[in-house]
């Protein structure tokens, strides 16, 4: 069997797909590519989009972290990440979707709204676990990474203002629930409390993560300003994550 994952180390879609592969215990070769450059690897694999992550099993083309989370439930059943009982896997799947399309590309619009105006702390992740050239490549090109990724991402002013409104939104609620129950669904861990933990985690910086984190001292300071007051439910994700990853 052979098993490979297409990624960028800092996508925290990717680190669904890590954690769900680590909780079940699978092994797989890690291919991290460069943003910008992975186009032509992706499109190559896939015949369609160049999103990741893609996970290559034996031949087998899988893309997007839910469909790879279903993927993996499916072929290798043990330890489930998806519900059996029809009503709670309902109801993961739909925790699943919301936060893959509200939290996802909120907390990465925030964060890279900041962090791109800091060329010598981003460039790191965005290059993490690449050849050590491609940071010197980001470098020399790195106003128009900045210009694509900002179109690409719609990332402004305005839309960080309002990705800040949402996260912060998410974790009122996702806090509330934990306070009452261990788990978002259920009795036992599923993919809705692995998506809301991962998409949350660049902003609570967990070791397990494979990017070189930034002293805090370096971190933008609206973002610093932020994460003091949304510390104690940010801290409820982090418990998650640790007691789980």
């Amino acid at each position: 069997m052979t098993m490979k994952l297409y990624q960028f180390a800092i996508s925290h879609y990717c680190e669904k797909v890590r954690w769900a592969l680590d909780y079940k215990g699978l092994n797989a070769e890690i291919h991290s590519l460069l943003p910008g450059q992975h186009v032509n690897t992706i499109r190559r694999l896939t015949r369609a989009d160049s999103s990741v992550p893609v996970l290559d099993h034996d031949g087998h083309i899988v893309q997007g972290s839910a469909q790879i989370l279903d993927y993996l439930d499916h072929t290798f059943p043990d330890r489930p990440l998806t519900p059996a009982n029809p009503q709670d896997q309902a109801a993961a799947l739909a925790w699943e979707q919301r936060l893959d399309d509200e939290a996802g590309p909120a907390v990465r619009c925030y964060s890279y709204h900041h962090f791109l105006q800091r060329p010598k702390i981003v460039v790191p992740l965005l290059a993490a676990q690449t050849p050590f050239y491609n940071r010197i490549l980001l470098r020399l090109a790195f106003s128009r990474v900045d210009e694509i990724m900002r179109k690409w991402m719609k990332i402004n002013e305005k839309t960080a203002q309002t990705s800040s409104q949402t996260m912060e939104a998410l974790l009122t609620e996702l806090a509330d629930i934990y306070s009452t129950r261990p788990y978002l669904v259920g009795e036992a861990f599923s993919r809705a409390d692995l998506t809301a933990a991962s998409l949350f985690a660049p902003m609570f910086q967990p070791p397990q993560y494979p990017v070189p984190w930034p002293n805090s001292k370096r971190i933008p300071k609206a973002i610093q300003a932020w994460l003091a007051q949304w510390q104690p439910q940010l801290q409820t994700l982090e418990k998650v994550y640790q007691a789980n990853r």
